[in-house]
């Protein structure tokens, strides 16, 4: 077993699958104890047996809800902010309901997650924030994920906006921009379609190196930005992509 991880003390949401399951599994993998949040207890509840990793419900669009698991936990090393919505159609199909949940749970919920648990990583000398981004954002605009890609730019922004205020006090902030990625989230929404086998066959035929991503590989990069290798790396966009954005 690699240890890549080893003694570092982790936190990521949206855990109960797709990336954020990925991602958890690979810090434990590595050596991180692990906590691991979603607000689907069913399906986090099966990575509780799993050798580093605690299980624990959390919304992430509750502030007192966040702010009360900080003040539970020992500091954290490497905070993964993974919880997120694709939200699909062209800005005159998005009323203001949707762009308003879409931004609280993309980008407020990262910064919620950010004020609550950055003090005491400062406290303990540093650290590695992780947020999950996307290349629909300011790296590309795609067609009908109009709040999805200014939020995810938003994202973008945060995290830059992080890396600079905190770059002397030890912490890291980065974000990952994966393209299509295999998950249940994607599943749901190919199922929406009429024809769910062509849609599925149109997603993969828009990715240039012909195949979809997988949970593992953005979890693959999400490891090294949380270990010690990445020491110099910090405000970047890590592209994850198969090359759509080439």
């Amino acid at each position: 077993m690699a240890d890549r991880l080893s003694g570092k003390t982790a936190l990521v949401t949206a855990a109960a699958q797709g990336i954020g399951r990925a991602t958890a599994l690979a810090f434990a993998a590595e050596g991180a104890e692990v906590t691991a949040t979603d607000i689907n207890l069913d399906r986090l509840e099966e990575l509780s047996g799993t050798p580093g990793i605690s299980v624990r419900r959390l919304d992430v669009m509750d502030p007192q809800a966040v702010n009360s698991l900080a003040a539970e936990l020992p500091p954290l090393d490497v905070l993964c902010n993974v919880a997120g919505f694709v939200h699909n159609g062209t800005i005159l199909d998005c009323p203001e309901e949707d762009w308003d949940f879409s931004f609280d749970l993309n980008v407020k919920s990262m910064y919620r997650m950010i004020r609550a648990f950055l003090p005491a990583m400062l406290e303990g000398g540093g650290g590695s924030i992780i947020n999950m981004a996307s290349v629909a954002s300011s790296l590309r605009g795609l067609p009908n994920r109009c709040v999805y890609g200014a939020s995810k730019a938003a994202v973008i922004g945060l995290t830059k906006s992080v890396a600079a205020d905190f770059i002397k006090q030890g912490i890291r902030c980065n974000c990952i921009c994966p393209g299509t990625i295999e998950s249940p989230s994607l599943d749901d929404r190919i199922n929406a379609f009429d024809d769910p086998v062509a849609a599925r066959k149109a997603f993969i035929a828009r990715q240039p190196i012909g195949r979809l991503g997988t949970p593992e590989e953005i979890a693959g990069m999400a490891v090294y930005l949380a270990s010690d290798v990445a020491a110099y790396t910090t405000g970047t966009a890590m592209i994850v992509d198969g090359g759509v954005t080439l």
